[in-house]
């Protein structure tokens, strides 16, 4: 898949992609997207317009942070 915002002089370490594009990408809604950056799971890494942009390799360690820790809190509400 190639992501139409990514650019060599715009991210070094991977693509940037929106936060539309990374709710899409993680299977959650683009609001989900902006509360994992108010609670400091994720950090933009640049901008496009209005837009935030984020790097993809970013978005999933957020997400598998996000899950880490939910799992976590619900293993011990369980037990």
């Amino acid at each position: 898949m190639t992501y139409p915002l990514a650019s060599a002089s715009l991210a070094p370490s991977g693509p940037l992609i929106t936060g539309d594009l990374a709710a899409a990408e993680t299977g959650v809604t683009p609001a989900t997207i902006r509360k994992w950056v108010q609670r400091g799971h994720l950090a933009s890494a640049g901008q496009q317009g209005r837009a935030l942009l984020y790097r993809l390799e970013d978005v999933f360690a957020a997400e598998r942070a996000v899950n880490l820790r939910t799992a976590t809190a619900s293993s011990r509400s369980a037990g």
